[in-house]
């Protein structure tokens, strides 16, 4: 088992600023290595589609590692029933029943709600001459829409920025272990699911047409969906229906206007906005990286992966592998054929991905039709402090 030198660490906070020359000497160093030992990193997009999608690889040890981090507490009783971090038969029996309401056409169905949602967005930035896109579109379209669908009511939709932040925050606990991003995802944690269960309770009362009524439906007719799965479920559609998408407009645009050459293409050919937007996904996704656990051994890119062995595995790194894609580090908004990995793949490939396409292609092909002449800031781009899920604090433009 090899160990990764301080130069290719991919854990450190030089990864959160721009993490990509690293992923280049990690593809470089061999398909996987190790630090600390027992648990494995895959940077290739070989070696990383299989982890994704082999059965061997799963969520064993997940819920012992995050009580190891977080206690036996409100990140451990919510994280351990994501279906994000389940194996089957639970995995598939809850996905099933929420994933109805993330399909294509159910995302697709929603564009002409979406499009209104992202005019009102932008309607008041007319005439400003500057504006924060992060603040003022990227965090509050896919927000209003995950609240939309879940039925949270409009005047509560101020109240679950910091939550959503020390959640995120959470994610890299595994190699950051502060106490205080701990601290702050516990109470997170505690305050999503005080809500929720608060919410569903009145939705028993006065059902809905609205995700939650119908999770809490399928609870009521038994064995589909215990309370407890069904508050952490509401929390993880919350966070994961808007965190990641947040960092795709603001992420996305940046890089658009870093290209100036597809940035005018994309101007003068809006119909290219589905492909732009999958090569924006490739190019800078908002995950970077997951992780499995081997329940058998398993041979991987020359080496043994013992069982009980954890891997972590790099989608952003993957997705710039010049063994699977052509010219990597060229943005391309026409790449055909764009088989990335920024959504996962196998059984927990993203469930939200339709919707995430859709409220991206219409943010961003509307901002380009509405601002003609935007541009960039001068400034050094703020990063948020999560190296798991990448992006902007903040993104100044001018109009």
């Amino acid at each position: 088992m090899m160990t990764v030198t301080h130069d290719v660490n991919p854990f450190g906070p030089h990864m959160i600023a721009d993490p990509y020359p690293t992923y280049a000497r990690l593809r470089e160093t061999g398909p996987v290595v190790a630090d600390p030992p027992g648990v494995w990193v895959a940077s290739r997009y070989a070696d990383v589609q299989r982890v994704l999608r082999d059965p061997r690889f799963g969520r064993e040890s997940f819920g012992m590692a995050v009580e190891r981090v977080f206690g036996a507490g409100p990140v451990s009783e919510s994280f351990s029933r994501w279906i994000l971090f389940m194996n089957p038969p639970d995995h598939s029996r809850i996905r099933s029943l929420v994933g109805k309401a993330f399909t294509p056409r159910a995302s697709e169905r929603l564009r002409e709600s979406i499009q209104r949602i992202v005019d009102d967005l932008i309607d008041p930035l007319e005439g400003r001459g500057s504006f924060d896109l992060v603040a003022e579109l990227a965090y509050p379209l896919p927000v209003v829409v995950i609240c939309e669908l879940l039925g949270i009511p409009e005047e509560d939709r101020g109240r679950f920025e910091d939550w959503s932040a020390a959640i995120a925050q959470a994610l890299d606990a595994f190699t950051n272990r502060r106490p205080d991003i701990i601290e702050r995802a516990n109470a997170a944690a505690d305050g999503l699911t005080a809500y929720f269960r608060e919410l569903v309770a009145r939705r028993r009362r006065e059902p809905c047409e609205d995700l939650l009524s119908a999770m809490i439906a399928a609870e009521d007719q038994g064995d589909r969906l215990t309370e407890d799965e069904l508050l952490a479920t509401s929390v993880l559609l919350f966070f994961a229906g808007h965190e990641t998408t947040v960092n795709l407009i603001g992420t996305g645009v940046r890089t658009l206007l870093r290209h100036p050459d597809q940035l005018a293409m994309l101007r003068d050919h809006p119909e290219l906005i589905g492909t732009a937007v999958e090569e924006l996904l490739r190019f800078d996704g908002p995950v970077q990286r997951t992780g499995r656990t081997a329940s058998a051994d398993v041979e991987l890119g020359g080496v043994t992966v013992r069982t009980g062995e954890g891997v972590t595995v790099f989608l952003a790194a993957a997705n710039r592998d010049p063994a699977h894609f052509r010219d990597p580090d060229r943005l391309d908004i026409t790449r055909t054929d764009n088989q990335h990995l920024a959504f996962g793949a196998g059984i927990h490939y993203c469930v939200g991905a339709p919707l995430a396409r859709v409220e991206a292609q219409i943010a961003i092909n509307t901002l380009l039709r509405r601002f003609p002449t935007l541009t960039l800031q001068d400034g050094t781009p703020t990063w948020r402090e999560t190296a798991i899920i990448r992006g902007l604090t903040a993104l100044p433009l001018t109009t």
